[in-house]
């Protein structure tokens, strides 16, 4: 079967066809489902495939459209990471031992967007533990980059961003810690909406085998992702909002209104260096290339700023924080020697590597301490929103590379120019709006000279999240955005 008028149309140009009886839910489903039957053994996007229940999910749609029924994803096909659970599906994170895990009930999320009319697809591959920027684990395997089959998709929410990049329905449902949503955003060429810190709840995303309970865990979130960037709106709006077990009630949060509706009246901060993780020479050039565009569209655009937090103390202190939560987790003998070498540590060490490790070995009492560094962080970002809307810098420092499965991240190493950066100090900047819970849109803005893609993503003000979404809108209808792969373009 080929590639339908439908199969990389967004969700919203979805919403009206099915609305016009121009197609079918059913036939989209059947076309998404068709490109995964012919493409995903070479991209192994989909781990989970649920396509019965998808197909029973389309015709109800296409029944309640008939009734004169409207939902905000009526219709829509979709997947979800597999982190999520989902009744009936297996939920394991990538852990061997949680292969059989199947959960009884939905995540809040899924809950949210099958109310809302979504047709599921299946579930989308992840690392072990949702814990790197490429997306292997020992159950499901390694998933691939649409656009380079031996480059990495990106992580956690690699599956979903490689789905997206092949056509495999409209909208996915990733999460964020360390940039797994805008990572494999950019990565792959698609759009990623990292919110507010706890503005979607996160019930039932969990590892397994923990009990579905209503968390805010430090840093995470749960975000959506689409090839268009009005998509993500139309997610987000179905999945924010408090979870009615802890406040009693499913009110929404109503967000603000974007500052402003057109191009020429935003003002931009742009950023492509960082004190201790610079950028190579393909993304500073996409980034020069977005900064004279958005000059000549009219924004004031400005490519340096005394306001801007400094980014390498604000690195340290978001390795610190980050390290001290994933600790929780460790093995007590792995706890025990981190925070043997940690005590090891010079004072005067004051690299990446070294704050993490001393992450790991945080007291509550330091963990204080470090929170209100972070709440001092918020407030210089406060202060530089009032005369910014919006700061546009990168995700990483280079397209996506090679996949490398070495067992210690800690001795992988990133080029960068010609030289070698340790792996996980990419994390410097996802970090940028993590650490002080910010919303950040990914967006793509081209593609490097060997065909990769090349995106930055938009920091905005703390729950002004529909700013920098605009933003991404308005940069998409000047300049264009997703781009299919050529290999899976069929």
């Amino acid at each position: 079967m080929a590639k339908s008028q439908w199969s990389f149309k967004s969700a919203v140009e979805q919403s009206a066809a099915l609305a016009a009886r121009k197609v079918s839910a059913v036939e989209l489903a059947q076309d998404a489902i068709g490109r995964i039957e012919r493409h995903d053994a070479k991209i192994n996007a989909i781990c989970v495939r649920d396509f019965a229940r998808g197909l029973e999910a389309a015709q109800a749609a296409d029944a309640a459209r008939a009734r004169g029924e409207t939902r905000p994803l009526l219709g829509i096909p979709m997947t979800v990471k597999e982190s999520y659970n989902v009744a009936g599906l297996p939920t394991t994170w990538g852990f061997p031992a949680q292969k059989d895990f199947i959960p009884p009930q939905d995540a809040l999320a899924i809950s949210r967007i099958k109310a809302a009319g979504a047709v599921l697809l299946g579930k989308t591959n992840v690392p072990l533990g949702l814990g790197d920027w490429q997306s292997y684990n020992d159950i499901y395997g390694t998933t691939n980059n649409p656009y380079h089959l031996g480059r990495t998709p990106g992580g956690s929410s690699g599956g979903s961003s490689a789905a997206l990049a092949a056509g495999y329905g409209a909208l996915s449902l990733g999460s964020d810690l360390a940039g797994s949503l805008r990572v494999p955003a950019f990565h792959c060429g698609i759009y990623a909406h990292k919110p507010t810190f706890a503005l979607a709840p996160s019930r039932g995303h969990l590892p397994p085998p923990f009990p579905p309970l209503p968390s805010d865990r430090d840093l995470a979130v749960i975000g959506p992702m689409a090839r268009s960037a009005a998509d993500l709106s139309l997610l987000l709006d179905v999945i924010a909002g408090p979870d009615p077990l802890e406040t009693g009630t499913a009110y929404r949060l109503a967000l603000p209104p974007p500052r402003h509706g057109e191009l020429k009246d935003f003002r931009v901060l742009l950023i492509d260096s960082h004190p201790v993780m610079p950028t190579n020479a393909a993304v500073r050039a996409a980034i020069d290339t977005l900064a004279a565009n958005l000059g000549k569209a009219g924004v004031k655009v400005e490519r340096e700023s005394p306001l801007l937090p400094n980014f390498g103390i604000s690195s340290r202190l978001y390795m610190r924080i980050l390290m001290s939560l994933l600790a929780a987790a460790f093995a007590p003998d792995i706890y025990a020697g981190a925070k043997a070498a940690a005590a090891q540590l010079p004072d005067e060490d004051i690299s990446l590597a070294a704050e993490r490790l001393r992450g790991i070995a945080l007291s509550h009492r330091d963990w204080v301490i470090a929170d209100r560094g972070r709440a001092q962080l918020k407030a210089q970002w406060r202060e530089l929103f009032g005369s910014f809307d919006a700061v546009i810098c990168p995700v990483m420092p280079t397209p996506a590379y090679p996949h490398d499965h070495s067992a210690e991240q800690e001795t992988r190493r990133i080029n960068i120019d010609g030289k070698d950066y340790v792996y996980p100090d990419q994390m410097a900047w996802p970090g940028i709006a993590s650490l002080p819970g910010l919303p950040a849109t990914a967006i793509p803005i081209g593609f490097a000279p060997d065909g990769l893609p090349v995106g930055v993503q938009i920091v905005g003000p703390m729950l002004e999240d529909r700013t920098p979404l605009k933003l991404a809108e308005l940069i998409e209808r000047e300049f264009g955005g997703f781009v299919p792969p050529p290999e899976f373009d069929d």
